[in-house]
């Protein structure tokens, strides 16, 4: 039986937790540790209430996460915020979160899945955020309903699209989770069409007025695919099972 220690240290160093910069908020890392011993490892995109209580519930002592407890900053250990520290003590589970460390990584990130699942063979990187590229770009020519059908097909949900951009792409840049806001940074660093998950409402009509396609494809869709991708590299390396624990919010 594996301890925490060990895996918490490889996944320091495979995701390079300590080298990339990330939301104050984000807290990479071992966030909450539990007695030492990992049984079970679980994957999810959200450390919310009801994702802790259902890993308890399975008997998971190790949950992996892409959105961890602290987003809010420091907080007052009441309501929800209590409830899940609490659920996560007594039920002997760690939870370790990965933010833009697990989007960016070459092998087992969001953008790179996603851009593998969608075909895309060829990709650079994209998006400087924080000093680091985050997202991947690569050069096709698809027409936006061939684009949305592998997206849909890919993510078993079809995504909103802003049609600003050509009826065929040239460039598509990707960035999953909430990059809408940033399309102009998108269209600046060159790309005809921009795959994310979500954005606010003027990122729509901004969309157009730069003239670029914008795929909402998901925020939680878009994100599913690191955190199982690194919980099963973690299983096979320390010989654990694992689970996916799937809570979509629609978003």
């Amino acid at each position: 039986m594996p301890s925490l220690a060990p895996i918490v240290a490889h996944l320091d160093k495979y995701l390079r937790t300590a080298e990339v910069t990330d939301y104050s908020g984000a807290w990479n890392g071992l966030q909450i540790e539990n007695s030492g011993a990992v049984t079970k490892i679980g994957a999810a995109v959200d450390a919310c209430e009801w994702t802790i209580g259902r890993a308890v519930e399975q008997g998971i002592t190790l949950l992996l996460v892409h959105h961890g407890l602290f987003w809010g900053g420091v907080q007052p250990l009441t309501g929800a915020v209590r409830r899940k520290v609490k659920a996560a003590l007594d039920g002997d589970l760690a939870i370790y979160s990965s933010h833009l460390p697990l989007d960016l990584h070459p092998v087992v990130g969001n953008n790179a899945l996603l851009a593998k699942a969608l075909g895309f063979k060829k990709c650079a990187p994209f998006f400087v955020s924080k000093g680091q590229a985050i997202g991947l770009q690569t050069r096709a020519v698809l027409s936006l309903h061939e684009l949305a059908r592998r997206l849909e097909r890919v993510l078993e949900s079809a995504p909103h699209i802003a049609p600003g951009g050509p009826a065929k792409t040239a460039r598509i840049g990707i960035v999953t989770g909430g990059a809408g806001a940033e399309v102009a940074q998108a269209a600046a660093e060159g790309v005809d069409t921009f795959i994310t998950g979500e954005g606010p409402h003027h990122s729509y009509t901004l969309a157009e007025e730069l003239g670029v396609n914008l795929f909402y494809a998901g925020h939680y869709a878009t994100e599913t695919f690191g955190v199982q991708a690194l919980a099963a590299q973690v299983a096979k390396k320390f010989r654990v099972p694992w689970e996916f624990i799937d809570h979509p919010t629609g978003l």
